[in-house]
């Protein structure tokens, strides 16, 4: 056997790439790791860390709102950017360290620097003169953000990446991009007093997610205040003395002071030398894996999202401990990808499992129960608010099992993790009824839904 330096050289030190680090490393194999970046990756230092400390921050302002009307008054309250970045950043440096100390009480050797790939065995780390070798790789790099390149005036737009770290907060900002973290910067703008402008050019946001979800949440986002315009992209950017005016396809031209591009993010395979060490690509750009998470080499792994697959960090850690089992304890393990939960946090936040109705309807072998309600949360009893909550069952009416929970409202995400459970276990529709409420919830809801909807007023999916 050929002598290496290492039995496990892991790339990209983020949720997944540390997580395979340390298991591998606590069973008592020789492992490093090496970070272009700071430790942690894009969840805990530019991603779902920072931008919930956000969201938590930019929802006071609503809070406060509600507050007045259960009789509390405030004077002179207000909101101090440089404040909370300082605040956020501290926390995102305690994080990262914690991420460093636990790899390197599991005895990982820790190498800041980029890892390019020489051979299927050989890293070199970029201007650091260093080259190791290892028995076995794991490509761990996530991914980034992608704007349109060849856009007229691209240069005067950011991403979700410098969003973190813009040295005021801006008075109007427009967004372009209907996924989740479009929806989420502009629930976060707007909450923070900037006049918010969301743009994207298909006929509605959360392209993938339940019709009634996403056509529910565009609502309901403009009563928060944000603008949103659909079926509409860019032609050109254009900075001026006062801004950056937007051309519009539709031939609007806004101003705003930021434009930030939530367009998609992509796998960071760049100039990883992927072609040195036989690592292919597939149609998307993304590394061509097996369901054991092996590349086209032999002795190469990838897990999260340079995979491409589901792009989530706790289906990323998740896959790093099936490479671990696979691997290093001879237990092959593949990670299920199905019925999977996942929180949007958007103001208001959506929490989903499961099918929506149109896949539901395509794959089930029967036909398709579906129910559904809308109501004014009781928290919003005292403020006049017209703010609805959303609540869906899918239910395969063969099986009577419920396939897919669908929430739009207050704690939606909260609620639709212990959801998950009973949808992953494979409950029916009537083990959900046998459940007794929790009175006065929201969360009730999903256990005293009794009314199906009409075929004539289903969404079409």
């Amino acid at each position: 056997m050929a002598d290496y330096d290492y039995d496990l050289f892991v790339i990209g030190a983020g949720s997944g790439g540390v997580r395979a680090a340390r298991l591998t490393a606590l069973g008592g194999k020789r492992v490093a790791i090496a970070e272009e970046h700071r430790v942690g990756g894009t969840c805990v230092i530019r991603g779902c860390v920072p931008k919930k400390f956000m969201v938590m921050a930019s929802e006071v302002s609503h809070a406060l709102e509600i507050a007045e009307g259960y009789g509390w008054s405030f004077d002179n309250a207000r909101f101090d950017w440089p404040t909370f970045l300082q605040a956020k950043d501290v926390e995102i440096a305690r994080l990262s360290g914690i991420y460093a100390a636990n790899l390197g009480k599991a005895g990982v050797d820790l190498i800041h620097g980029r890892a390019v790939l020489k051979d299927a065995h050989t890293v070199e780390i970029v201007g650091k003169d260093q080259t190791v070798t290892a028995e076995k790789i794991l490509i761990a790099t996530g991914g980034r953000p992608w704007k349109p390149e060849d856009l007229p005036g691209i240069e005067h737009a950011i991403t979700s990446e410098e969003a973190f770290h813009l040295p005021e907060l801006p008075k109007r900002i427009l967004i372009a991009g209907g996924g989740y973290i479009a929806v989420e910067f502009a629930g976060i703008f707007a909450g923070l007093g900037v006049d918010t402008t969301l743009i994207y050019r298909g006929p509605n946001i959360l392209r993938g997610f339940d019709d009634d979800v996403r056509a529910h949440l565009a609502g309901e986002i403009e009563k928060r205040g944000v603008k949103v315009i659909l079926g509409c992209q860019h032609t050109s950017l254009e900075r001026t003395e006062t801004g950056i005016v937007n051309h519009l396809g539709n031939g609007m031209a806004l101003e705003t002071d930021v434009v930030m591009f939530a367009t998609g993010r992509v796998p960071h395979v760049k100039g990883l030398g992927l072609e040195a060490a036989g690592v292919e690509l597939n149609e998307q750009g993304a590394i061509r894996v097996d369901r054991w998470s092996k590349t086209t080499a032999d002795n190469i792994w990838a897990i999260g999202d340079v995979t491409d697959r589901m792009n989530l960090t706790p289906v990323a850690i998740r896959e790093a401990v099936a490479f671990h089992e696979t691997v290093y304890r001879n237990n092959p393990t593949a990670f299920d990808y199905e019925a999977v939960a996942t929180g949007v946090f958007s103001q208001p936040p959506v929490g989903v499992v499961g099918l929506t109705e149109s896949e539901a309807r395509h794959s089930c072998p029967g036909e398709v129960d579906v129910y559904l309600t809308r109501f004014r949360p009781m928290k919003y009893a005292f403020t006049g608010s017209d703010e609805r909550v959303l609540m869906k069952l899918v239910v395969d009416a063969t099986s009577q099992k419920v396939v897919g929970v669908h929430l739009v409202g207050p704690e939606a995400p909260e609620m639709i993790q212990l959801a998950a459970i009973a949808v992953k276990a494979g409950l029916t529709k009537a083990q959900w009824d046998a459940t007794c409420a929790v009175h006065p919830t929201m969360a009730e809801e999903l256990v005293t839904l009794r009314d199906k909807q009409q075929p004539s007023s289903m969404s079409a999916g």
